[in-house]
């Protein structure tokens, strides 16, 4: 009975802390969801109106290059919204020298007189959270870099100083691993560094509830990982990250590239920040819109047929926390779609089963193309990639 209820209260203690974290920080500096594959999926053209989880931003502005109609850039976390209100702001201004900058090297030596120019252009609070913030890009700072701060850049930027302080070897074999060409060269590198990265510290830090929410890993994702995976979440992680270090190319690999460097290349970043598409993401700025809300609070409010909902893993919380809040997103996710919309989701599990049986059967979905991709990934965080059509 004790230990039934020390546990009941760790839970709730995580789960408090999770939803501090999420009502106060901006979690996410990227995107953690590769839209080379989102893409490929959605084939978006210039009648797609597209509801996407805004996270960073990154995705959104990505899909903007196919020219859709609309994005609907949807986050419950107001801070996720004004960093794509920056970026928004940046690429309006015309300047690629800045937006490269900020976004690519993370950091900017003008950082304050340009901001100062862009805060007329921003939402009210938007405006209020880069008042506090904006010496995230400051250089001079410790960290030096905007990809170390928000809480996953604070976990990451801990992880990778204690790796690249561990010794030159192992920080020689780390940069020669991100800048590696073949798959054989990322092996036998990989097969050198692998005990390093998973020492005491590593292994530590993963079983600590705050850690996690700062990465802004719920508790039913950790239980969704525990049911599947024997080793827990170090078993998972360290699987998924022996796969994407091994199995994909890294050669363009920018998610795992800004975490361990604080920037970007101009080979290896994401397309917004590439200047061959500057000013195609200039003139379609006007079709991207944010809103700070929930998605079924988004779809009651601006009611349509939306041909694309991009719905990253918030499922496997509602799954869990909110079944009912779950229904309700769905029903209003279908009566606010057309048959054939496209909907994308992805789960820390390996299969959809944790939603109701009426969803799925209002849906098609399409592992053939999927499971493929799926192992294509260049994050390769997820347990399993979902694409489907309504019926």
């Amino acid at each position: 009975m004790v230990k039934q209820l020390s546990a009941k209260l760790g839970h709730q203690a995580h789960d408090l802390l999770f939803k501090t974290i999420h009502q106060r920080y901006l979690i996410y500096n990227m995107c953690w969801e590769d839209p080379r594959i989102d893409r490929q999926l959605l084939k978006l053209d210039q009648h797609s109106k597209v509801v996407v989880l805004t996270s960073a931003g990154c995705n959104a502005l990505d899909y903007l290059l196919d020219t859709p109609a609309e994005i609907h850039a949807v986050d419950v976390n107001p801070r996720q919204n004004a960093l794509l209100q920056l970026k928004l702001a940046l690429i309006a201004r015309g300047d690629f020298g800045d937006l490269e900058q900020m976004f690519r090297q993370g950091s900017h030596p003008r950082f304050r007189a340009l901001y100062a120019a862009l805060r007329p252009q921003l939402p009210p609070y938007a405006a209020a959270f880069w008042d506090k913030k904006i010496a995230y890009f400051d250089a001079a700072n410790r960290k030096h870099s905007f990809y170390y701060h928000g809480t996953c850049g604070a976990v990451a930027w801990l992880v990778s100083r204690q790796l690249l302080k561990s010794g030159r070897k192992l920080r020689d074999s780390l940069f020669a691993l991100i800048d590696a060409q073949t798959l054989a060269e990322q092996c036998a590198l990989y097969r050198n560094i692998e005990p390093a990265l998973w020492g005491r510290f590593s292994t530590w830090l993963l079983r600590q509830p705050t850690a996690l929410a700062l990465l802004g890993v719920p508790r039913p994702q950790i239980r969704l990982i525990q049911q599947h995976y024997p080793g827990g979440v170090i078993g998972y992680v360290s699987s998924k990250l022996r796969h994407v270090l091994t199995e994909v190319l890294i050669h363009d690999n920018y998610f795992w590239r800004a975490y361990l460097t604080g920037s970007y290349t101009t080979q290896c970043c994401p397309n917004y920040l590439r200047e061959e598409n500057f000013a195609r993401l200039q003139a379609h700025l006007h079709r991207v819109h944010s809103h700070d809300t929930t998605v079924s609070r988004f779809l009651r409010l601006h009611p349509g047929q939306y041909s694309h909902f991009v719905l990253l893993d918030h499922q496997d919380w509602l799954a869990w926390h909110q079944p009912q809040a779950l229904d309700e997103e769905w029903r209003l996710i279908l009566a606010n779609s057309q048959p054939g919309s496209r909907i994308l989701l992805r789960s820390a599990s390996s299969d959809v089963n944790f939603l109701p049986d009426w969803i799925r059967k209002a849906l098609r979905f399409f592992p053939a193309l999927t499971e493929p991709l799926h192992l294509q990934d260049r994050v390769g965080t997820y347990g399993s990639l979902h694409f489907a059509e309504v019926l």
